[in-house]
């Protein structure tokens, strides 16, 4: 049976799109690997595949949980083992499609993933709040070196997990397993996309006007609406922290599409970043079509 595929790149670069070109013509089934997509109902803001895309491909690891739940990377490297068990058994192949690098390394690294201490990230929750990540990366620093080094100090959620962890656990962050600087041998085979910066940049602003225009202020006014409110995880996810400022009255609503489309190229940045550690992965530079460019080298492995 041939090898697990992952195709790796930043937010607005054509992950599904080509995805959905490879698996529609081969025996293979769509694995999302996005921490945001396992959220029910968070649909137009984290780009999730349409009802039709759904049906004429099987995608797995969407729509795992309500909003309001707490998920870690060790519920989705669970759900994502399950996942191929069932895809390999039906004689077909798992096609990962992954912009969310640390729940991709969890499948295809597994790792010593530590507990949760919750008391201790409440207290460091509460301190983001009030005083912002900074503080929080400094301590960090202080406490665990390597990982601070890791983590860029404005990656809250990175952040409070490493304090949690090493607070809680009284180890490093950076002691639980050979970490995500370890690159073995892996049964993967992985293409990552490379846009050049400046025509990314445009395709993510084109990204979120579509995503405006599409509904994401309802999207995000119902989601407000629920009984249980949104986890802090959910909440933070791009477009949604944005949106949830503008229907707060905190800002207006231009000023948060600005906002959307400067955190995003902030965060694809640092997706980038993640990715190209990895020497595993064979790039494809994409001039226009990633369909174009890159399904050849997709169907060649």
């Amino acid at each position: 049976m041939k090898q697990p595929l992952v195709i790796i790149g930043p937010t607005a670069s054509g992950k599904s799109d080509l995805a959905m070109a490879y698996a529609s013509a081969a025996q293979a089934e769509i694995v999302a690997v996005d921490a945001m997509q396992v959220y029910r109902r968070m649909d137009i803001g984290t780009a999730k595949p349409s009802a039709a895309d759904q049906q004429v491909v099987p995608h797995h690891c969407i729509d795992l949980v309500e909003p309001s739940a707490a998920y870690t990377v060790a519920d989705f490297a669970d759900a994502a083992d399950s996942a191929m068990a069932k895809i390999r058994a039906r004689g077909r192949r798992p096609l990962l499609v992954a912009g969310t690098g640390l729940y991709l390394r969890a499948v295809t690294d597994p790792m010593e993933i530590p507990g949760q201490w919750p008391e201790v990230r409440s207290a460091i929750e509460a301190r983001a709040d009030a005083e912002g990540s900074e503080p929080l990366h400094a301590q960090l620093a202080h406490l665990d070196p390597l990982a601070a080094s890791r983590m860029e100090p404005s990656n809250e959620r990175r952040i409070v997990r490493a304090l949690e962890v090493t607070i809680g656990s009284g180890r490093p962050f950076s002691s639980f397993g050979p970490g995500v600087a370890s690159f073995p041998a892996t049964q993967f085979v992985q293409i990552g996309l490379r846009w050049p910066r400046a025509a990314l940049r445009v395709r993510i602003a084109e990204r979120v006007h579509r995503m405006i225009a599409a509904g994401l202020v309802a999207e995000v006014t119902a989601l407000l609406d629920e009984a249980e409110p949104m986890s802090r995880t959910a909440r933070q996810a791009l477009g949604y922290k944005e949106l949830i400022d503008h229907l707060q009255g905190r800002c207006g609503l231009d000023e948060a599409v600005e906002r959307i489309i400067v955190r995003t190229r902030q965060f694809a940045a640092r997706q980038e970043r993640w990715f190209r550690r990895d020497p595993r992965i064979r790039w494809v530079t994409i001039e226009s079509n990633p369909v174009a460019e890159a399904l050849p080298v997709l169907r060649s492995l």
